[in-house]
């Protein structure tokens, strides 16, 4: 009977354990963001805790199966083995469980959602995993990792050591006992008894996203997240697909014309295209933005053509290439772009360009691999690439690789004059992406994380500005056209109300460039990345029929609109009101103006077109 009961004791010591270390990880996760969870006020916070717990329950009771078992396996093999295994499986748990927990924390302030397995894309470059972070958090980081799991190998050991000391072999007759013991974690893990098992939705509680994500085990929600896989079922399909076509095509259809006529001033001019990292409307002042961060860019903004209703479609850049080059809609939990054998079938602007007599190159100061970009653009036909690898060494300064001066000289430096091809360039730049490290005065000071941000986009700013200023004295500026825009927004600075709200997502685009008929022009209605390669392609008389999620960026009926997506969710809006959807709650976070029921149904419609149409891909 005792052999019974103290096993018994271990079962119930060690599951609770680790609901404590759950329990740790939650308020270490409001406490690294604090001035989030403030906002939360004190029952919220308790309901993260109260709500979360049936996650943290359920995790628990996966880590809890093997050394169940092998308790049970103590009735016939020795102490010491049984001991020696519990803790060998226990103590790397904690290990890695606790390097998860702060990869997760770091994360969570440039991604927004709990650590998934978009983690698993950056593995096999993890330098640049790694040069998200300065080097100040990743020495406190490791401190820190290693200060936790010291901490909390000590406690298990020393509640192991006392409980399996008490073991002693026992009758055979409690096996059947202890199955059933062993069996009842089924309940937490399925979380209950009711018909469908947890999931994240059940945790959901708050208007505020933030408190929902606290509530979240990140465990839990990185495991789940790794076995699920891309299913052949739409988890999206809200309608029949004929009646999903047409709720797009009666909208679309209105807006695949120009409405003015001579945007450019010759048939097939050059075209640069150069995409600004991060660089967020909230920061442009020429469209509403903050005033004094990219001053060239509000400069150059009354000498092209800028609009200033403009949208990303993602939150990342491997989201932000496939919107702006292939006119595709990024999913809301998976990237196409990492899968080579889907993205090798994506319309893509620079085949098109190549097969209307282009030149065609990419410029990238860091590691093409990054994202799987390298894959993505030589499918697409790109033979001239640019990347880390062409910089010596001495000005390989940024973790993500060049600095934004050093890669914009590299650039400027690349144009032949005497280049009788028209020619298609793409440069991307980094210099703006975490940790916001660059060899220049800090315009902000680097006493916050948004004043570094800043600060690093005055600083690609002003390189952007010189490259233009020299460009123009070039002879391709006559006969060129170049455009600026971001890849994706961001969070910072001051993001306010609904995490995923439009206003993260507004980015600016600019045309400039020798090669426009107007100036000075402003172009105000809602649009997105995803029109860019189908206007393109109609201004230079090129085949843009691929391109089916596309509307023309110079067509002003007031039915234009935008769509975004989030992680599990998306936002759709239009002059007249704004829809944004979480598919894991299945509510709205944000229904405004007197369209958003038009807008509900049309961006469920486009989320599932676009992800069955991913899915047969």
């Amino acid at each position: 009977m005792n052999a019974f009961k103290h096993r018994i004791q271990f079962f119930l010591q060690y599951y609770f354990l680790w609901i404590g270390f759950f329990f740790f990880a939650r308020l270490f996760f409001l406490l690294f963001y604090y001035e989030d969870t403030c906002q939360l006020g004190f029952y919220e916070v308790l309901k993260t805790f109260l709500y979360g717990f049936r996650l943290d329950a359920s995790f628990t009771g996966y880590l809890s199966i093997l050394p169940f078992f092998l308790i049970l396996g103590s009735l016939f093999i020795p102490r010491k083995v049984i001991s020696f295994l519990i803790k060998l499986f226990t103590y790397s748990a904690i290990i890695l469980i606790n390097l998860l927990m702060i990869i997760d924390a770091s994360l969570y302030q440039s991604w927004g959602i709990r650590i998934d397995n978009t983690l698993l894309n950056y593995l096999n470059t993890p330098e640049i995993m790694w040069a998200t972070a300065s080097t100040f958090q990743i020495i406190s980081g490791t401190f820190i990792w290693v200060l936790f799991s010291f901490g909390f190998i000590q406690l298990f050991k020393k509640r192991i050591n006392k409980e399996i000391k008490k073991l002693s072999s026992g009758s055979y007759l409690a096996i059947p006992f202890l199955f059933i013991v062993i069996g009842a974690l089924i309940l937490p893990i399925r979380g209950g008894l009711q018909t469908i098992p947890i999931n994240q939705s059940n945790v959901y509680f708050s208007n505020n996203m933030f408190g929902n994500h606290a509530a979240v085990n990140f465990m839990w929600n990185f495991t789940h997240a790794i076995s699920s896989e891309v299913s052949t079922k739409n988890p999206y399909k809200k309608f029949d697909t004929s009646v999903a076509n047409e709720i797009i095509n009666s909208r679309q259809k209105k807006l695949f014309k120009s409405s003015k006529d001579s945007i450019l001033n010759t048939k097939k001019p050059n075209v640069i295209l150069i995409i600004w990292e991060s660089l967020t409307a909230k920061l442009v002042g020429s469209i509403g933005g903050e005033p004094n961060v990219t001053a060239n860019l509000n400069r150059l903004s009354k000498e092209g053509i800028l609009f200033t209703n403009f949208y990303a479609n993602g939150d990342r850049t491997d989201k932000g290439l496939i919107a702006i080059l292939s006119g595709y809609y990024p999913q809301t939990n998976k990237s196409i772009i990492k899968i080579p054998n889907k993205n090798s079938s994506l319309p893509m602007l620079t085949k098109s360009m190549i097969d209307a007599g282009y030149d065609t190159s990419f410029y990238y100061g860091g590691d093409l691999n990054f994202g799987n970009m390298n894959t993505y653009l030589r499918n697409a036909g790109v033979t001239k690439f640019i990347d880390g690898d062409s910089f010596d060494k001495k000005d390989w300064n940024s973790k993500w690789g060049a600095h934004d001066h050093v890669f914009m000289e590299k650039f400027a430096a690349d144009f032949n004059d005497t280049q009788t091809t028209p020619f298609f360039k793409i440069a991307l730049t980094l210099s703006s992406h975490e940790p916001f490290e660059f060899p220049d005065t800090y315009k902000f000071g680097k006493d916050t994380e948004e004043n570094r941000f800043r600060s690093s986009h005055a600083y690609t700013d002003k390189t952007i500005g010189k490259f233009i200023e020299n460009a123009k004295k070039q002879p391709w500026w006559d006969h060129t056209l170049i455009v600026i825009m971001a890849d994706h927004g961001h969070r910072s600075p001051k993001h306010e109300g609904v995490f995923n709200s439009p206003k993260k997502f507004k980015i600016p685009m600019l045309w400039l460039g020798g090669a426009l008929q107007k100036k000075n022009v402003q172009i105000n209605t809602i649009t997105s990345q995803v029109d860019f390669s189908y206007t393109l392609l109609d201004l230079l008389d090129i085949d843009n029929s691929d391109f089916k999620w596309s509307k023309h960026l110079f067509n002003s009926d007031k039915s234009q609109y935008a769509h975004y997506i989030f992680n599990n969710g998306f936002g759709t809006l239009d002059k007249n009101g704004v829809f944004a959807y979480d598919f894991v709650s299945n509510k709205p976070i944000l229904q405004k103006g007197t369209s958003f029921h038009t807008l509900d149904s049309l961006g469920k419609a486009i989320t599932q077109d676009a992800y069955q149409d991913f899915i047969e891909r």
